[in-house]
């Protein structure tokens, strides 16, 4: 096989190094931005499906969230957002737990 610069210097290909049509999108614009109002599909338990295999019957071991990280990106002002609401759910339901636990051992 040709290597990319062999390619590249053939004169019927030379227009594709110039051509934007051809060149790799940025990280950046590549994603979709996702903002706050959706970003419970993240790590909502409704979103997550297990795959065992993929469209053409192989084995695959990944997730639906994968793909949705994969083609979505939180928008930048609700990625802040999004750290901080993660650390105070964790911190609610450590709260939630230790107030059914006081609950259960006073019946």
């Amino acid at each position: 096989m040709s290597s990319q610069e062999e390619i590249l210097s053939d004169g019927r290909f030379s227009c594709i190094a110039r051509d934007p049509r051809f060149w790799e999108m940025p990280e950046k614009e590549r994603k979709v931005k996702i903002d706050k109002r959706f970003r419970a599909m993240f790590h909502d338990k409704k979103f997550k499906l297990r795959y065992t295999v993929d469209k053409r019957g192989r084995p695959v071991n990944y997730t639906s969230t994968e793909n949705l990280r994969r083609f979505y990106a939180l928008s930048e002002s609700d990625s802040d957002l999004s750290e901080s609401d993660s650390k105070e759910l964790t911190v609610k339901k450590k709260k939630k737990k230790k107030a059914k636990g006081k609950g259960e051992a006073d019946s």
